[in-house]
């Protein structure tokens, strides 16, 4: 593996960088303490014109065709700016991927344009439900064929971007019989499909620009021809794709990591106490190390798993150790940085507060920490065997 970026690795970070910089660290603290739609939605269609809402889609369908490499170290510069952005930049190319993957020609010309333009502010993926989470297996939303329709019903939870997705790729039991993990099949959903039901806006912790919704299927009536690859096979899809959505989440983790240790050292390097700035006293010097030395491990595991997926090799191991890792590295950082400003790092006029409270779901989302563990654990031991 190659560890230098190339030259158009480069130029994506650095534009993602200075867009970040320029329009979402100006908006991010107001976000998150009272809310702007018109703003937030405003910079997802300035990063659709930049390109960054199908980095890993081919060309032929308005995709930036950059690769996961691309796309991993530019969820992490949009992160380090506004956390809620970059959950919604990953799940878009998410929506892309699996569209581009096993979607009809017809579907993918007809979504993948309009959500890598911005046309259609965003996507969502419809798979988590409230008794289905870290086991989607057990997922109980049915689509029953009618004729030339399904019917879908059912309830999904905590999905992105609810409100203002254009479009779900949405997950339903169509064999109630079939062993289980089977029997589920994937359909796209329009909004404003009558039956498609948004519900509230959960009141959440961190990354609260980002609307997250429950979404109820009330006798959803939506054409056969919304069905994504086949029948009966989508949650293998679904597995798949939450291995690539993990490299996202893992990158976005680090962004925030990185962007709460920057200004804590910041800070460190102009706070005296005792006749001294802080950063000469040995146990910050020691957080400020320790801190950084994880987090450059977490990079070197998202670009192992980057480059393994964009090179066709398997990656969900490694995808799985990188999203672990780096998500509970990024969370070390940002409660470090609290503690490197001390009483200052508890209080919402300094950006670490909000970093510590951002980064923390991003151990639970894409699949828990705890998850993880198994995922790697099985690929080990399966790899004895």
């Amino acid at each position: 593996m190659f560890l230098e970026l190339t030259e158009e690795q480069r130029l994506i970070r650095d534009t993602a960088r200075a867009f970040a910089a320029a329009e979402l660290a100006p908006l991010a603290a107001r976000l998150d303490r009272d809310g702007d739609r018109p703003a937030f939605v405003a910079n997802l269609k300035k990063l659709a014109q930049l390109g960054f809402m199908g980095l890993d889609v081919s060309a032929a369908y308005g995709g930036s065709e950059a690769g996961a490499v691309a796309f991993s170290v530019a969820m992490t510069e949009i992160a380090r700016a506004c956390a809620s952005t970059a959950v919604t930049v990953s799940v878009n190319n998410m929506v892309c991927e699996v569209i581009e993957a096993i979607g009809s020609q017809e579907q993918k010309e007809r979504y993948i344009p309009c959500i890598c333009s911005g046309d259609c502010i965003a996507a969502s993926f419809a798979l988590t439900e409230p008794g289905a989470g870290s086991d989607p297996a057990a997922m109980v939303t049915t689509a029953r064929r009618d004729g030339d329709h399904f019917i879908l019903d059912g309830t999904k939870a905590f999905i992105t971007s609810a409100p203002y997705a254009g479009v779900f790729v949405a997950w339903a039991v169509t064999d109630r019989d079939a062993p289980r993990g089977e029997g589920i099949s994937c359909f796209l959903v329009e909004s404003g499909t009558p039956g498609l039901i948004i519900g509230k806006e959960e009141d959440k912790s961190g990354q609260r620009a980002s609307a997250t919704c429950s979404v109820t299927f009330e006798a959803c009536r939506i054409p056969a021809s919304a069905l994504m690859g086949e029948l009966n096979r989508g949650f293998r899809v679904a597995v798949g794709e939450l291995a690539g959505g993990r490299i996202g989440i893992g990158s976005l983790a680090l962004g925030i990591g990185l962007a709460a240790m920057d200004f804590a050292t910041s800070y460190a390097a102009q706070r005296s106490q005792f006749g001294q700035k802080i950063s000469k006293f040995e146990a910050i010097r020691f957080m400020i190390a320790d801190a950084y030395t994880e987090l450059e491990a977490a990079r070197l595991l998202l670009m192992q798993a980057a480059y393994r997926k964009e090179a066709g090799k398997s990656f969900a191991k490694e995808a799985s150790m990188a999203k672990l890792y780096a998500t509970e590295a990024a969370n070390r950082a940002c409660y470090k940085a609290v503690q490197m400003l001390g009483g200052y790092g508890y209080l919402g006029d300094f950006p670490v507060e909000r970093y510590a409270r951002d980064v923390r779901v991003t151990s639970i989302y894409e699949g828990t920490s705890e998850i993880q563990r198994l995922i790697i654990a099985r690929a080990i031991l399966d790899g004895l065997s």
